[in-house]
C-alpha cells in the first residue's frame, strides 16, 4: 500500500490586504483596493460569489434590468482580477488577530498573512431543512422577500415565522401580492408589537397559528402548494401558493472570529457607526456579517468599497508611523 505523504506547509503568502469572501462586499472590496494599489489577495472561501450564486432573476442591481445571480458574480469576480486582484480558491479554517501581521489557515494548510484585513464572509439563511425546500429554490421559495417579492406581483404568497423579519417580509410582500399567509408553528408571534399592530391590520394578510411546513408542492418546475401540519390537531391540510419565504433567521459567518472580535447575541460582528471598522485595528467588516438589517447585493457592495477606503487609510497611517522619526531628547 503505498502512503501518502504529510504536506509540508509552504511559507506565509503576505499581502498588504487580505479579504476574506468572495460576495458583493468581497469583490467591491478587491476593485477598490486595487485601484488604490494595495495588491489584495482575496480569498474565495466555500461557496465563491456568495448567495447571489443560488439565486436566479436579480432586477434590483442599478444597470441590469434583469440578471442572473451568477452571471452577475462572474463578472464582479472577472472585474476584480482584471484590476489586479490576485483571488484564490481556498477555504479559511483558522484566523489569528493577535499578532501582526494578521494569519489565517486555509483549508489545505496554507497560510496567509496580511498588514489589514476585511471580512466579507455574510450570513447564511436558515432553511427548513426539506428536500422539496431545496428542489425549488429559485422556482418559488426564497429567503428573501426584499429580492424577490417583485416576482409575486397578483400572486399568492406564504411566509414561515414568527419574528420581526418574517412580519416586515410579510409586509412588504403584501404590496405585491394579491394574499400573504404568515406561518406561525406557536399560537404568538415573537415580533415586536408594533410590527405585529401593523401586520394584524392588514387586510391582506392571514395567520395561520400551530402549523408546520410539512411539505412544498410544485409541479417540478413551480412551487403550486405547500403541505401544513397541525401537529396539535393531529391534523394535515394543503395551502395553494405560488411562492413560499423562508423567515426564521440567518447565521453569520463569524465562527473564525469568535472572542478575536466584537459581536452582538446573534454573532454578528460589531463596526464603529458609519464605518467598517472592528473592534481591532485594521480589521474590516463589510456586508450580511454585519448588516443584519438589510441583507442586500447594492449595500454589501457599498461597504464592500467602505472597507477598502478605510484599509487603505489604515494602512496609510501605519506607514507613515512607522516612518516617523524618532523623537530626539533636549540636550540640557
Amino acid at each position: 500500500m503505498t502512503m501518502r505523504k504529510a504536506r509540508i506547509p509552504s511559507a506565509p503568502r503576505h499581502s498588504r490586504l487580505l479579504i476574506i469572501g468572495s460576495g458583493p462586499a468581497g469583490y467591491t472590496a478587491a476593485i477598490y483596493a486595487s485601484r488604490s494599489a494595495l495588491n489584495p489577495v482575496l480569498i474565495e472561501g466555500p461557496q465563491p460569489g456568495g448567495q447571489l450564486t443560488i439565486t436566479t432573476d436579480v432586477e434590483n442591481w442599478p444597470g441590469d434590468a434583469s440578471v442572473q445571480g451568477p452571471e452577475l458574480m462572474v463578472r464582479m469576480g472577472d472585474h476584480a482580477r482584471h484590476v489586479g486582484a490576485a483571488i484564490v480558491s481556498d477555504y479559511i479554517v483558522e484566523v489569528d488577530l493577535s499578532k501582526r501581521p494578521f494569519e489565517a489557515t486555509g483549508d489545505m494548510g496554507d497560510r496567509y498573512t496580511a498588514d489589514s484585513l476585511i471580512i466579507a464572509t455574510g450570513a447564511n439563511a436558515r432553511w427548513l431543512g426539506l428536500e422539496s425546500e431545496t428542489r425549488y429554490r429559485g422556482r418559488g421559495v426564497s429567503a428573501c422577500a426584499t429580492c424577490d417579492g417583485y416576482f409575486f406581483r397578483d400572486r399568492v404568497c406564504a411566509v414561515v415565522g414568527g419574528g420581526n423579519t418574517a412580519v416586515e417580509d410579510a409586509l412588504h410582500l403584501a404590496n405585491f401580492a394579491s394574499q400573504v399567509y404568515l406561518i406561525h408553528r406557536r399560537d404568538t408571534l415573537r415580533a415586536d408589537k408594533t410590527n405585529q399592530a401593523r401586520l394584524f391590520a392588514n387586510p391582506k394578510v392571514r395567520i395561520i397559528w400551530n402549523a408546520e411546513v410539512a411539505e412544498i408542492i410544485g409541479d417540478g418546475d413551480k412551487v403550486t402548494g405547500v403541505l401544513l401540519d397541525h401537529p396539535g390537531a393531529g391534523e394535515r391540510a394543503t395551502l395553494a401558493v405560488d411562492g413560499l419565504f423562508v423567515a426564521i433567521g440567518h447565521d453569520p459567518a463569524t465562527h473564525l472570529f469568535k472572542d478575536q472580535l466584537a459581536m452582538d447575541e446573534e454573532g454578528y460582528l460589531l463596526v464603529t457607526p458609519g464605518s467598517t471598522a472592528t473592534s481591532v485595528p485594521g480589521v474590516f467588516a463589510a456586508g450580511d456579517v454585519q448588516d443584519k438589517h438589510f441583507r442586500q447585493a447594492v449595500v454589501s457592495a457599498g461597504m464592500g468599497c467602505m472597507a477598502a477606503l478605510e484599509a487603505e487609510h489604515y494602512l496609510i497611517g501605519e506607514a507613515a508611523r512607522a516612518h516617523a522619526a524618532p523623537l530626539v531628547p533636549a540636550v540640557e
